[in-house]
């Protein structure tokens, strides 16, 4: 029997059924490096439309986990896919590199008696170092950009601009420094930003104390008695006894309304709703309910305090609620932001006895010297000895903890650099209706993003932006020793020491004699010792970036970062530009969410659940890291584990194994040669055209006057719906019908034939639309393929656009997806009863079955009639007969059609393994049928449709 196998056209490619991306990505990476690919890119898109994605910068401090992977790949995509959708999408990766836990690092490996300066530079080596191995495994994700020029926060031109952004809000009128209660951290000896504060679950003593009345006959007066026998007491709840000693007032609610009610201990102020349980918790009855009156009929009533010889007030306001306690709050405007503003209303002092170490100075009685945390039992003892503490218990509730060393923090008033919400500066509307109209005007993905940062710009406090700290960026300003007023020439010297820092880093300020640029007035004049929070850093980085840096602009089109960025970098840029600019830094934000475990549980090194992206890249590769990302829905949680990873792996097979397919078939098509214009295509390749065309119109949208590509799910930012629909077109629309159906085409035809040549300029077409469509997501995977498809070693995919399919007219793309998507109902059909067959064991390979369609339709027959032989080429059968009507052997297949199949009858054909009637009628070629015989000596078979 003759092997007929080398005529055949199977052709190979060098583009490896296995991807061994681990070891193959290194390579390219090499590659992209030696050619400079980023340069070569921004060359390319030169003169184009900008698209700026600007980089929240990572902190500079040790190896990348995979929420990092998850950010920097998700930039990526976007960027990659705004470069092909033809934009100008320059990418400049930060960090920021000052702060405390810099500081940390280096007092661990150096000590905490290092000199300043030195200590400086070390913080300024360990960063640099930190960068360095970050941006290692940053590159090694594939990612795209300017990485021999990143922007940080510690180069000395961005630590000027900076202190410029700070000189211009200040100008501006928005920056003031007042004693005011901030978060502070004992361990850090540092106010806190808000999004340094994270809430855990803490054991804290929950007291009742009763703040005596002075004068009873003025609370009976008020409460419209003749008068109120024996004792009487302002009742209040606490977790925190330790701030008693600090107390100024005790606050209730105007709208309120409190009982007087007589019991054992004498008569008790309670808010009405809350006496109840209040007194079952004294364990104390009620002998009578004096009187009832409202919160308002109590201002300016006094109070003893509890321990100290001293008085103070009832004041009201809208912050005491009825969630719990007693309906009365215990006021310090030292330590509770509520509370200093109320405070501020009566003119309350602002009186802090704890220091930054958390102690108690040494002239407090009783607890002087003592930490506040030692403070709380001696209180307690002390409200009880003197008969005032009416309950005790410990209670679990949430309360603020330090994110960095996850210990308990305190509020405390401190002399800070505040930026003023509700300030006007040089405009007429306050900074926080500002910074609402900017949100107000930002697109959100998701859209949820925008409540929760309205929310949290309407009910956040004042910014306090200074920090007691070395290694940052200084507030160069000097202050009267007396007045503390600020002086006069501020703006002026804030410039200068602006360029002072641009030529030699934060260090020219610490090194700075006030006489230097003050002069003879350096005797009135201090320095000021603090340095800004690092979120002042990154947040006017849209100054000291966008607005610095070649080829970038200002606004931003986009910012993407993690959830928790709502009250971190997208606000803390948001308010430095409402106060500079009057609105956002950035067109939109993007928002995605925190990874966890395949059970959905947080990774933690004690659940030994975490997933290094290390480790994926080293043993998957990244395109498969890159694959999981963009496959998941990230505007929740992200879900990763091996067998997440191995469901990537097979979905990424499929991918590939289409590819390879695709380029191995046009190994010997040369399109300028063998090119077939699309009006002389098969009518399925024409039909596959318009597939394609679909997919690329759901994916990335069309093609715009100006000759960028807007819409679809890149454009959308919705990866995970791009990656199902790029699956399913390599899946079911190309590999189970379209490819499935093409391979006798490409393998029996003549080699340069109009049906095979008709086929190969389709593939070539599909081909460079879909690895443009994967470049941005498996960016490693095209690039290796487009070297084969290309066949130019110099050339990269990343240096196009997306590609422009041949177009069809739309009434004929109308018909085509009509008729085919009728075929592929049937085709599926057949393919069912088929697969029947085979499993009873009546027939081996379709191509031994044979098949009789029953069809009562008009429309059916017409169009399937058209098809004549090359109907059996659909259905992968030897032979597909049309009948009209019906046959009582027949089973139902589709609506007004049904289905006969049987084995054949007849011999293989040696070569195209058809079962055929004139196979062996031919005694030169007994062994093939007719069909081949034309393909290989004779004229070729004629094609139209199939």
């Amino acid at each position: 029997m003759a092997d007929y196998k080398g005529t055949l056209n199977l052709l190979d490619t060098p583009f490896p059924m296995r991807g061994d991306l681990a070891r193959r990505e290194p390579g390219m990476l090499e590659a992209w490096r030696a050619k400079d690919l980023y340069r070569q890119i921004r060359e390319a898109a030169a003169g184009r439309p900008k698209y700026i994605l600007h980089d929240g910068p990572p902190y500079a401090n040790g190896d990348i986990h995979i929420g990092h992977a998850v950010n920097k790949i998700l930039k990526d995509v976007i960027v990659k896919a705004k470069t092909l959708s033809g934009f100008d999408a320059p990418y400049v990766p930060g960090w920021d590199c000052h702060g405390l836990p810099i500081e940390h690092q280096v007092e661990k490996l150096h000590g905490k008696n290092v000199e300043r300066n030195e200590f400086r530079r070390l913080c300024r080596e360990f960063a640099r170092a930190q960068v360095e191995r970050q941006k290692a495994d940053f590159v090694r994700l594939g990612i795209l950009g300017d990485w021999d020029h990143p922007y940080l926060t510690m180069n000395y031109k961005t630590e000027a601009d900076i202190i410029r952004a700070l000189g211009r809000i200040q100008a501006r009128g928005y920056l003031y420094q007042g004693a005011k209660p901030v978060h502070w951290c004992v361990d850090c000896g540092s106010a806190l930003a808000e999004a340094e504060v994270e809430y855990e679950n803490h054991i804290s003593p929950a007291i009742d104390v009763a703040f005596p009345v002075v004068d009873v006959r003025e609370l009976a007066r008020r409460a419209g008695l003749a008068q109120i026998a024996g004792r009487a007491a302002a009742v209040i709840w606490t977790t925190t006894p330790w701030t008693l000693p600090a107390n100024e007032a005790v606050s209730a609610n105007p709208e309120f309304e409190y009982v007087l009610a007589r019991t054992q201990k004498g008569v008790l102020i309670l808010a009405r709703t809350l006496a109840e349980a209040c007194l079952k918790r004294y364990g104390l009855g009620v002998e009578e309910i004096l009187a009832t009156v409202n919160g308002a009929a109590l201002e300016h009533l006094r109070l003893a305090h509890p321990f100290q010889e001293r008085t103070v007030p009832i004041i009201v306001g809208d912050h005491v609620t009825l969630d719990a306690g007693t309906g009365l709050v215990h006021t310090a405007p030292a330590h509770g932001l509520d509370d200093y503003v109320v405070g501020s209303r009566y003119h309350l002092p602002i009186d802090n006895p704890v220091g930054g170490d958390g102690r108690f100075v040494g002239s407090v009685p009783v607890v002087g010297g003592k930490s506040v945390w030692e403070a709380n039992p001696m209180i307690v003892d002390l409200l009880a000895a003197r008969g005032m503490l009416l309950a005790h218990e410990q209670i679990e509730h949430s309360y603020p903890h330090c994110w960095r060393h996850k210990t308990p923090i305190i509020f405390r008033a401190t002399r800070q650099w505040f930026i003023g919400m509700d300030l006007t500066g040089e405009r007429t509307t306050p900074l926080r209706e500002d910074a609402m109209q900017a949100v107000e005007a930002t697109r959100f993905y998701p859209s949820w993003g925008r409540a929760r940062l309205e929310g949290m710009v309407r009910s956040r406090p004042d910014w306090c932006v200074s920090r007691q700290r070395s290694w940052g960026v200084p507030i160069p300003f000097f202050v009267h020793r007396e007045t503390g007023a600020l002086h006069p020439r501020t703006g002026e010297l804030t410039e200068a020491m602006a360029r002072r820092v641009e030529d030699g880093g934060i260090e020219a300020w610490f090194d700075l004699a006030a006489d230097e640029l003050l002069g003879a007035e350096a005797r009135d004049y201090v320095k000021s010792p603090d340095t800004l929070d690092v979120w002042f850093d990154s947040g006017t980085t849209h100054e000291s970036v966008l607005r610095q840096r070649p080829g970038l602009r200002w606004p931003a089109d986009l910012y993407l970062e993690g959830s928790d960025q709502h009250r971190g970098w997208f606000q803390s840029s948001l308010l430095t530009a409402a106060a500079i600019e009057g609105r956002a830094p950035y067109d939109a934000l993007l928002t995605h969410g925190f990874v966890v475990d395949g059970h959905g549980h947080k990774m933690s090194k004690s659940r030994g659940n975490v997933v290094a992206p290390q480790k994926v890249v080293n043993t998957l590769g990244a395109d498969i890291l890159r694959l999981w990302v963009a496959a998941t829905d990230y505007s929740g949680e992200l879900s990763i584990s091996d067998e997440i990873l191995k469901r990537v792996v097979e979905s990424y097979r499929r991918i590939r194994n289409t590819i390879r397919f695709l380029l191995a078939n046009l190994t010997d098509f040369a399109p300028a040669k063998h090119g077939v214009p699309v009006g002389e295509w098969l009518e399925i390749d024409r039909y596959a055209l318009v597939l394609a065309q679909d997919a690329q119109a759901a994916i990335v949208g069309t093609r715009g006057a100006d000759g960028t590509w807007a819409g679809g799910y890149f454009g959308g930012f919705e990866f995970h719906l791009a990656v199902q629909r790029l699956h399913h077109f390599c899946s079911e629309e190309l590999g189970a019908f379209y490819l499935d159906i093409l391979k006798d085409r490409l393998y029996t035809a003549a080699t340069d034939s109009r049906a095979r040549r008709s086929a190969q300029t389709a593939l070539y077409h599909i081909s460079h639309s879909l690895l443009r469509l994967i470049a941005p997501i498996l960016s490693f995977t095209a690039e290796e393929a487009w070297a084969v498809l290309a066949r130019d070693e110099d050339d990269s995919i990343f240096l196009h656009t997306w590609h422009e399919l041949p177009s069809l007219d739309e009434a004929e793309c109308r018909d085509l997806r009509s008729t085919w998507g009728r075929l592929r109902e049937l085709r599926t059909g057949v393919q069912k009863r088929l697969e029947d067959l085979r499993a009873e064991g009546k027939i081996g390979s379709s191509l031994a079955a044979e098949v009789d369609l029953y069809a009562r339709s008009h429309s059916d027959l017409g169009s399937l009639a058209d098809f004549g032989d090359e109907l059996r080429f659909v259905f992968l059968t030897s032979q597909a007969r049309l009948h009209a009507g019906t046959h009582p052997d027949a089973q139902p297949l589709l609506d007004g059609v049904s289905l006969r199949v049987s084995p054949s009858p007849h011999k293989k054909c040696g070569r195209c393994w058809h079962y055929r009637s004139d196979v062996g009628l031919d005694p030169e070629h007994p062994e093939i049928c007719g069909r081949c015989a034309a393909n290989l000596f004779g004229t070729g078979e004629q094609r139209a449709l199939a």
